[in-house]
C-alpha cells in the first residue's frame, strides 16, 4: 500500500528523534530523505551522501534547486555551513570504517531478528544496490522507515524475509505508519503506536511476534 506525503513525513518526523547533536548521519532513498526537513534547529549533525557530501540540509524550496547538488538518489539538497565534498571512494571509507553513527534507510521486509532486505524484488530492474549493504552493517545504528504491508495489503515485518537480504541481523529500530519497533536480542519490541491505529491493527498486521510491553504508548 501507498502512503500520502503527510504520512510520510510523519514517519519522517518520529525518526528525527532518534537523531541527536554531534552524530554524522546517512539517510537513505525515499521517505529517509524527508528526516533533515524535520530535525530541531538546535540539533547540530553532519549528514552524510555516498556519493561525496557532507553536511547536507533541509529540502531546497521548490524553485531555488541546485542541479549541481543532490544525494545519491539524485534528489535536489541543500548543504549546511561547513559543509564538504569528495569522491564516492571516500564516501564509502567513511562508511566500512565505522563512522556513520546512525543510517536511516528505507526497506522491503524486515524479519524478527534484524535481517534486512531493501535492495532488489527478483525478476524487477534495479539501479544498484548503493551503499545499503555497507551501511546496514557498518553503522553503529540503523533504523528502517517503510510502510507497515505491501501494496497487497501483506505484512512487511515477517519472521523471516522472503526477498533477497541485503545484510543479517542489523536493523536495530523500525518506524511505520503504525508503529515503532525496536529489535531486541529477546525480538521485536513495540514501543508506540501511531494514532489512530491500536496494539490490536499492529498486531493484526505483523506477521512477526511481537512483545507487547506495559509501556507502550500511542503517537497523536
Amino acid at each position: 500500500m501507498g502512503m500520502g506525503v503527510d504520512v510520510r513525513n510523519r514517519i519522517a518526523k518520529r525518526a528525527a528523534k532518534e537523531i541527536h547533536d554531534g552524530l554524522i548521519v546517512n539517510l537513505g532513498i525515499g521517505i529517509p530523505t524527508l528526516v533533515a526537513d524535520h530535525l530541531p534547529q538546535d540539533i547540530h549533525v553532519l549528514f552524510h551522501a555516498e556519493n561525496g557530501v557532507l553536511g547536507t540540509g533541509p529540502s531546497p524550496k521548490q524553485g531555488e534547486e541546485d542541479p549541481a547538488l543532490c544525494n545519491a538518489g539524485g534528489v535536489p539538497i541543500t548543504t549546511v555551513m561547513g559543509a564538504s565534498y569528495f569522491d564516492s571512494a571516500a564516501a564509502f571509507g567513511m562508511i566500512r570504517r565505522g563512522y556513520i553513527d546512525i543510517a536511516i534507510l528505507g526497506a522491503l521486509e524486515v524479519s524478527e531478528t534484524g535481517d534486512l532486505a531493501n535492495w532488489i524484488v527478483p525478476g524487477k530492474r534495479v539501479p544498484g544496490m548503493g551503499g545499503a549493504m555497507e551501511l546496514a552493517q557498518k553503522a553503529k545504528k540503523v533504523i528502517v522507515l517503510m510502510n507497515h504491508v505491501n501494496k497487497q495489503g501483506e505484512s512487511k515485518i515477517l519472521k523471516k524475509c522472503t526477498l533477497p537480504l541485503t545484510a543479517r541481523q542489523s536493523v536495530d529500530m523500525i518506524i511505520t505508519e503504525m508503529a515503532v519497533i525496536e529489535v531486541t536480542k529477546e525480538g521485536l519490541a513495540l514501543k508506540e503506536v501511531m494514532a489512530p491505529y491500536t496494539v490490536a491493527d499492529v498486531i493484526a498486521n505483523t506477521e512477526a511476534t511481537l512483545k507487547i510491553g506495559a509501556a507502550v504508548h500511542s503517537i497523536e
